[in-house]
């Protein structure tokens, strides 16, 4: 047993003791009229969230407010600390301090530019306030190819949000609406009033030389020299690692200067919030780096030309009806990764290059003849579009609507819906397994014009369940679960207790955890509300039990297999699934519906189940099968996808299938394990392959029987004439080189691979296990009973060319098993029929 190093249970224990402060407090009453602001993580006293704090203070009817402001580092800021030293109203937390979950679980205002972390879970009684850090130019959320999984803490966020705070329209129809798919899931208000940090650029001269003097108190050597600012925006892969290209940003600098009349300009740098800790202390930098801790607004306040790229800056600074410029070196890099919602002809300023084109157009600005006609024109479209609120008072009619409640005459709307009923689904683990397959070709089978789609699942750090979660169709609004639940050690310990137990059921009888489990739901998708909720995996007590927490539903669980088989199947004398199976059983009671994926399977787990559930509840849904992808992936070259990358090598398997000599090619697919008894099917096929040497057995999958069954193999001396695979991203295009698909699984719910074999026009031999008739289209393949040697004669039938493939219309198929999948939601209401079965229970394939 691995005993964790004294550092590691040294942060296990801090952790706790942070989860155990923070429960505590949750515990604690709301603190009325306190109001707690974080700007970037505790970057700063900054932003939005600044502008709305100093407007509070200076509001005469609100001076009773008390506020509390998240710093990362008390000595970075400390000269904002200083400032408010003298103002008891004013206090300061260190960002995921012990302070800091104090002040995030009892304030009654919440203002945040960005977002709380994994652990915030919005309590009754507060009001959050989320005003986003700017107007983006850069594609956002899931208008970034693959950006969906990067939204979690994000789309976390707004769903808790009571406002939401967008500069202009625009912003908040493409960011909000669409890139973060806001649109018939958000609750709460959007605030389309203008950005109040942009109140702070409307400086009276003596506020202008303050400002300048605090950049030269700074170290910036300004004189009475005019200020260009060169803002570049971040970049890199992640918003968390930013690239450092710190030295490329200073030989800009260097080169500008060397162009430009430095007795007129001074050149400042402005770096991102994320890159500015990987620059603020080079040496070489101290003369043109803007510190921090000074408000961009009011720099932008003070700065007579910007320079920028792709950064959401310049649409504040259009306010200021100054000059922009773009110096894009790597706009044909950046535009490809990322995206950008408008292209350069439309910015509202030259769009450059290099520094030589660059310095150009500030030599034109300082002769004063300034932009060209068409981009003079393009900059007042643009402002009057991105900037039609900027009056200098845009914080106090934040104030108006947030804190005093007054909505009244000013643009507040709620999100824009459509009417379509909306549907939340427990995608599984995102294993690469059937009930994934199952899951991934549903999604790409609903109709997105009559449903709006969120999917659940916990996030993965493991590429494999990463890449499963990038297929998912993009049309679903994504919630992968950040973090972990709230609350005391104690009422976890006694939740855990309680499922060891057996005593499932207090997670609604018992008040902490009941409470446990409501907050939990909070913290994952905040105020949403969905009309169908479906635990589509079927196998987890946590997950079944967190959605039976939704607010009002109607609530359906999947059922996959024979559940109570699957409940006593055993590896090794261990019956893996047994404890968490027996606790699903206990929550069947509590969802409306209970959906197998066959009729046999049906009347198997009605009969079966009937103790936990009454015969009404049990329906039937067949799964989908993606057509076009398994006939895209069969048609793949198998040597191109089989050769090894660097030595261009096959596997002895794949070059006998290959190259080998012409034989029969039987191939069976799934997980090594007890329940797909591929032991029956090696020892079928030995006595197949006694008569007919021309033939081969290829296994398709892993598990952990893999040793078992090469063992078996070298027993029956079939080395050469059985292969196990192992697990194959792309097991079509084996099988479409196959001539036959076999299948010996002691039971299953509706196996995938029969569905995925008749796309492909392979002919199907499988045993009667309970569903298998379900499984095979009426007319199609060949059933046979469970014995070593019943399951030889099918082979051997197949070889006498007595079994064929068929003629298979998954299109039909699938539309079928869409109105059983409506159906069994509780979308139309099923049918009822003689025996106690529904309509849908006898839809066939």
């Amino acid at each position: 047993m691995r005993v964790p190093r004294p550092a590691a249970l040294l942060k296990r224990a801090k952790r706790a003791g942070r989860y155990e402060v923070h429960a505590y407090w949750r515990r604690r009453p709301i603190v009325p009229n306190t109001v707690l602001y974080e700007s970037f993580s505790g970057n700063g006293m900054l932003d939005n969230p600044e502008a709305i704090f100093r407007a509070l203070l200076a509001a005469p009817d609100l001076a009773h407010l008390k506020h509390i402001w998240v710093l990362s580092d008390m000595r970075q800021y400390a000269s904002t600390i200083a400032e408010f030293a003298g103002d008891d109203r004013v206090s300061f937390v260190k960002y995921r301090s012990s302070a800091y979950f104090r002040a995030l679980a009892t304030s009654n205002y919440l203002v945040n530019n960005a977002t709380f972390p994994a652990d915030f879970g919005k309590r009754p009684g507060q009001v959050y306030l989320n005003t986003w850090h700017g107007t983006p130019l850069k594609r956002m959320g899931y208008d970034i190819a693959g950006g969906a999984l990067d939204t979690a803490n994000i789309v976390r966020n707004f769903v808790s949000a009571d406002y939401l705070l967008a500069a202009n329209e625009f912003m908040a129809r493409q960011m909000y609406e669409s890139a973060y798919k806001m649109e018939n899931i958000y609750r709460g208000l959007i605030v389309e009033e203008g950005y109040p940090r942009i109140d702070r650029q409307r400086l009276n001269g003596a506020e202008a030389a303050s400002a300048r003097a605090r950049l030269e108190d700074a170290g910036l050597p300004l004189g009475d020299r005019e200020i260009i600012l060169y803002a570049p925006t971040w970049k890199g892969g992640s918003f968390g690692r930013p690239d450092d290209d710190v030295d490329e940003l200073l030989a800009r600098v260097d080169r500008l200067e060397s162009l430009i009349d430095t007795d007129r300009y001074v050149v400042l740098l402005k770096t991102h919030q994320i890159v500015h800790r990987l620059v603020k202390d080079r040496p070489e930098l101290r003369r043109m780096l803007v510190p921090n801790e000074l408000p961009t607004n009011v720099i932008l306040g003070v700065s007579d030309m910007l320079i920028t790229d792709y950064s959401s800056i310049y649409f504040d600074f259009l306010a200021t009806g100054r000059p922009v410029l773009f110096l894009t070196p790597d706009i044909d890099e950046y535009a490809g990764y990322r995206g950008l919602y408008f292209e350069p002809d439309e910015w509202p300023g030259p769009a450059v290059r290099t520094v030589d084109e660059l310095a150009e157009h500030v030599r034109q600005i300082a002769s004063g003849e300034g932009l060209p006609t068409g981009i003079r024109a393009r900059y007042e479209a643009a402002r009057e579009a991105f900037c039609p609120f900027e009056d200098g008072h845009v914080s106090e009619r934040v104030i108006d609507i947030v804190f005093r409640g007054n909505v009244d005459g000013h643009r507040v709307r709620r999100a824009a819906t459509d009417g379509r009923p909306s549907i939340l689904l427990y995608a599984g683990g995102m294993r690469p397994n059937g009930i994934t397959t199952s899951m991934l070709n549903l999604l790409d089978h609903l109709d997105y014009d009559r449903y709006d789609v969120s999917a659940f699942f916990a996030k993965s750090r493991n590429a494999v369940h990463i890449a499963k979660q990038r297929e998912l169709n993009p049309n679903v609004r994504q919630f992968p679960r950040v973090g972990g639940m709230n609350g005391s050690k104690v009422t976890q310990l006694a939740r855990h207790l309680s499922f060891r137990r057996g005593q499932i059921e207090q997670h609604r009888t018992d008040p902490k955890q009941r409470m446990l489990w409501d907050d939990e739901w909070v913290r994952c998708f905040g105020d949403s509300r969905f009309d169908y909720v479906v635990d589509f995996s079927g196998y987890g007590p946590y997950w079944a039990m967190q959605l039976l927490h939704s607010p009002v539903a109607t609530r359906s669980i999947w059922l996959h297999n024979d559940m109570l088989a699957d409940a006593e199947r055993e590896i090794r004398g261990h019956k893996p699934n047994k404890r968490s199976l027996d606790a699903v059983f206990d929550l069947y009671r509590e969802y409306d519906h209970l959906v197998s994926v066959s009729p046999a399977l049906t009347e198997i787990n009605r009969r079966n189940l009937a103790k936990v559930a009454g015969p009404e509840k049990f329906l039937s849904a067949q799964n989908t099968v993606n057509s076009a992808r398994i006939l895209r992936e069969g048609a793949v070259d198998l040597r191109v996808m089989l050769s090894d990358p660097e030595t261009g090598e096959l596997p002895a398997w794949a070059l006998d299938l290959i190259e080998g000599p012409k034989r029969t090619t039987f191939v069976s697919v799934g997980r090594l394990s007890p329940e797909k008894n591929q032991a029956r099917l090696i020892r079928a096929f030995a006595a197949v392959h006694a008569q007919r040497a021309d033939t081969r057995l290829l296994l398709i999958g892993h598990g952990p029987l893999v040793g078992e069954l090469e063992a078996l193999i070298a027993e029956l001396g079939l080395t050469d004439a059985v292969y196990l695979t192992g697990l194959q991203s792309n097991p079509y295009a084996i099988m479409a080189a196959s001539d036959c698909f076999v299948l010996s699984s002691n039971y299953e719910g509706q196996p995938m691979v029969i569905l995925e074999a008749l796309t492909l026009g392979l002919p199907v031999v499988t045993v009667d296990f309970g569903s298998a008739k379900d499984a095979l289209p009426a007319g199609v393949g060949l059933v046979v009973p469970t014995s070593d040697e019943d399951l030889a004669e099918g082979m051997r039938a197949f070889l006498a060319g007595d079994v064929t493939a068929g003629d298979f219309d998954p299109d039909e198929y699938n539309r079928r098993a869409m109105q059983q999948f409506y159906r069994a939601i509780g979308v139309e209401a099923p049918v009822a029929t003689r025996g106690g079965g529904t309509a849908s229970d006898s839809l066939g394939a």
